[in-house]
C-alpha cells in the first residue's frame, strides 16, 4: 500500500515542505534530480521522509541537500543507508551558476519544497527565498484570507 499522492502533471509527490513557503518568500524555484541509493528510493517509494529541517548547500561547485532525513528502509539489511546523510542535487551547470550567486546575496537562502517521483526518478522542487519576518507573516496571513474571502463571494 503506497501512501504517496498523484499530481496533475504525473508527479507522485512523496513529501512537501508547506512551512517554507510560510516561513520563506519564495523567489524562484528548480527542479533538481537526487543521487540516492537503493534502500533511499524504496523508503521515498513508502512515503517516508522528513524536509521540514532541510536545506540546500553549494559545496565544491556542486549542490548538496543536508538535514532531509529518509529513515532507514524496514526491510534492509546491513548495507542500510544513513538517514541523515547528505545527498548530492543534479543541476545543469547554468542552474548551479545562478544558484550559487542567489545563495552569495544577503539574506538568501535555499529550502526544498517538494519530493516526488517524475517518470520513475526522484525528483527535488527547492526554492530561493528570503525569510520572513513574524510581522511579515502575519501581513502574509492577512492578505490570504481576503483573497479566500473574495473568492467565496464571487462564488
Amino acid at each position: 500500500m503506497e501512501r504517496v499522492a498523484r499530481n496533475r502533471d504525473d508527479r507522485r509527490v512523496v513529501a512537501q515542505n508547506r512551512r517554507a513557503r510560510y516561513d520563506y518568500e519564495i523567489v524562484e524555484t528548480f527542479e533538481a534530480g537526487i543521487a540516492l541509493t537503493g534502500t533511499e528510493v524504496k523508503s521515498l517509494r513508502a512515503g517516508h521522509v522528513t524536509l521540514g529541517e532541510g536545506y540546500v548547500r553549494i559545496e565544491g561547485g556542486e549542490a548538496w541537500l543536508v538535514d532531509v532525513t529518509i529513515p532507514e528502509y524496514k526491510f534492509g539489511n546491513i548495507h542500510n543507508h544513513a538517514p541523515r546523510r547528505k545527498r548530492k542535487l543534479l543541476l545543469h551547470a547554468h542552474e548551479l551558476e545562478k544558484v550559487e550567486a542567489k545563495i552569495r546575496e544577503k539574506g538568501f537562502t535555499a529550502v526544498p519544497l517538494e519530493l516526488y517521483f517524475k517518470g520513475g526518478w526522484a525528483k527535488l522542487l527547492f526554492g530561493l527565498g528570503k525569510g520572513r519576518k513574524t510581522i511579515d507573516k502575519r501581513h502574509h496571513e492577512r492578505e490570504k484570507n481576503a483573497r479566500k474571502e473574495l473568492r467565496d463571494i464571487r462564488g
